[in-house]
């Protein structure tokens, strides 16, 4: 009976829609919706197991960092889903979780979506949210209790494309007349882009000055793999700050390792807190 039961409770939450799980203090990019599309503000998202869609109210959700070991580093989550949807559990909220317990303050981006069937949004209004989400997040800095210095960017497959372009391409115009949020500075402190897909924003600029950036890919992902050899291949002769960890086999959506039975893509997050850590912006374990 205890086992029915239990079984019983783990189909209940597997079906409660994603609102109803842990999903952070959420926090609308533009308080009365993107400049010129308010009205579209009335079309709720939808939202289900494990991804979300209809974006027209984008916006961040905040995972605050544990206490215990917080020293003001952060990040901005960018999920995949091929531009259709956002895989907000474990290419969002799940990892925003797992950098909180490391003391690193983090926000999923809900961003608008340039392939989801009738939608009016471009790539660009894409960008446009990241670089907003990065300059809200600096201006509201105190109040989330993080160093703007060391607020970087995370981002799988399409949400990888979204986290090159924040990283390397200039900053897309705001939506309107814009606000004083907007004169912010939008540029990532550092990236880490897992398998991200191969489309780039004109105007690349690379060099010694862009932020340290990590890449991750498995070989044998058709998706991803090559366009992630390729970005590694642009920064390294660019001079720019770059590591890369591609392994052997292990197809696309590992994500954090819960989707795999390699055990180097299950044990492959210890690689991030290593990078961070020797960089600065995740504070080290207790020893």
């Amino acid at each position: 009976m205890r086992l029915l039961l239990a079984g019983a409770a783990f189909l209940v939450a597997l079906a409660q829609p994603l609102a109803a799980q842990d999903s952070g203090q959420r926090v609308p990019l533009w308080p009365d919706g993107v400049p010129g599309f308010a009205e579209r503000r009335a079309i709720p998202e939808v939202a289900r197991e494990y991804w979300t869609r209809r974006v027209n109210d984008p916006s961040i959700h905040f995972h605050p960092a544990d206490p215990v070991r917080a020293d003001g580093s952060a990040v901005l989550i960018l999920p995949g889903g091929a531009h259709e949807f956002l895989v907000t559990t474990s290419e969002g909220h799940d990892v925003a979780r797992w950098f909180a317990d490391r003391g690193v303050a983090a926000f999923v981006l809900y961003y608008r979506l340039a392939r989801e069937e009738g939608a009016p949004w471009d790539f660009e209004d894409s960008r446009q949210d990241a670089d907003r989400a990065m300059r809200l997040i600096r201006a509201r800095a105190a109040e989330f209790g993080i160093d703007p210095a060391k607020l970087g960017v995370m981002g799988f497959s399409a949400g990888g494309e979204l986290a090159r372009w924040t990283l390397l391409s200039p900053p897309a115009p705001p939506e309107g007349e814009g606000d004083p949020i907007d004169t912010g500075d939008a540029r990532p402190s550092f990236g880490i882009l897992v398998f991200p897909g191969p489309l780039a924003m004109p105007g690349e600029v690379i060099g010694p000055d862009t932020p340290p950036v990590m890449l991750s890919t498995a070989l044998d992902d058709e998706c991803c793999a090559q366009s992630t050899l390729d970005i590694f291949a642009a920064l390294h002769a660019g001079g720019a700050p770059v590591e890369l960890h591609a392994y052997q086999a292990g197809g696309h959506a590992y994500n954090m390792g819960e989707n795999t039975a390699f055990v180097s893509l299950k044990n492959w997050p210890t690689t991030i807190e290593d990078w961070m850590v020797d960089r600065g912006f995740m504070p080290p374990p207790a020893p």
